[in-house]
């Protein structure tokens, strides 16, 4: 409900107007009083008298009227606050319950992730993290609300081309709150480099590479919503106005379905640490980094078990990101995750979150 504050004013002014005109009527408009002069000593006494008396019942007159507009703006001006503190109150009514929608289904999320165990709020992002345990592997949750698109980015390992570092290096030199590893890479030289296309402040790195075999973009829109799947020309991808993204390999889910794992995916590794990223349909993320003991295959989560885990939890859209020891999760300045190397691996892309 949308309540226009002038459109009441406006209201009582022309309400106002015509009590203001009649005594503005009364004051201005009444003809000037005149006692002609008579000769006649009796004329001379009973004219004063007559006008005298007439003078009196015309001021009798105007004071009634002038009582009875006071009275009426009296009531009317106390109407005009009565109605301003209703409006005011439908606005704040309403304002509440157009929230309510939002707060529902957040409630609704939080419900099957079960209770934060840690808490980040400010005026640019809320995060909650959570503990993942369905019995075969374990991990964390990190539900992230972008209250803005800027408290999201994506760093280049020591701000180069080639370079890398740890997740918590990233963190601290960004000064952010949060981080988790990003897109694949490969080594060539001594350095690593960022796998395909990979953009970074609204620009590709080394240009856009349509995408082949399994791989998929991930990243983030000028507007602060998840975007990602495979582009096979530039347009596509422009079209949603990446502002930072990185490419790995697979799509989990699209539009709240699950997308074909391809075979090779599934089993090598079958299980490995990982760490996968998706959206709700209010746009907040959904983070899951799992712990495993290497990269041998025979600890952490498939594919598949992340895919119906996402699925469940009601994410739309699910990109799986670097696993194995790739995977990491900075929060407050701590290591929440347990990398399988027994140390974080440097990397060459982060996401990372600020306050």
């Amino acid at each position: 409900m949308n309540i226009d504050a002038k459109q009441v004013n406006r209201f009582f002014m022309l309400a106002l107007a015509p009590f203001i005109g009649l005594l503005g009527c009364i004051l201005l408009v009444h003809p000037p009083l005149s006692f002609p002069r008579s000769t006649a000593p009796s004329l001379q006494k009973a004219e004063p008298i007559v006008q005298t008396q007439a003078v009196g019942k015309q001021l009798d007159e105007a004071k009634q009227t002038a009582t009875y507009t006071l009275s009426t703006i009296r009531r009317t001006s106390e109407l005009y606050k009565r109605t301003t503190q209703t409006m005011n109150q439908l606005v704040q009514t309403a304002s509440t319950q157009s929230k309510r929608p939002a707060v529902i289904y957040d409630r609704r999320i939080t419900a099957k992730l079960g209770v934060p165990y840690e808490r980040v709020d400010s005026k640019r992002i809320t995060i909650e993290l959570f503990k993942v345990n369905p019995g075969v592997y374990h991990g964390y949750a990190m539900k992230v609300k972008l209250k803005d698109p800027t408290a999201m980015k994506m760093s280049l390992g020591s701000d180069k081309l080639g370079g890398s570092e740890t997740t918590m290096r990233a963190v601290s030199r960004h000064g952010a709150v949060a981080g988790i590893n990003a897109g694949g890479f490969a080594d060539g030289d001594g350095k690593r480099y960022p796998l395909s296309t990979t953009v970074l402040n609204g620009h590709y790195l080394t240009g856009f590479q349509s995408s082949y075999k399994d791989l998929s973009f991930v990243g983030l829109s000028s507007n602060g919503k998840l975007i990602g799947g495979k582009f096979y020309n530039q347009g596509a991808l422009d079209s949603l106005k990446p502002v930072f993204g990185a490419t790995f390999v697979p799509v989990l889910l699209q539009n709240g379905q699950k997308m074909p794992i391809p075979d090779k995916w599934k089993i090598s590794p079958l299980r490995a640490p990982r760490t996968v990223i998706g959206n709700y349909k209010d746009d907040q993320l959904l983070i899951i980094v799992v712990d495993g003991y290497n990269e041998s295959g025979g600890s952490g989560a498939t594919l598949e078990e992340l895919q119906g885990k996402m699925y469940n939890l009601g994410v739309q859209d699910a990109y799986n990101l670097d696993g194995g020891g790739s995977s990491s999760l900075i929060l407050n300045g701590r290591i929440v995750n347990k990398p399988s190397d027994g140390q974080l691996r440097p990397v060459p892309t982060h996401f990372l979150f600020y306050k």
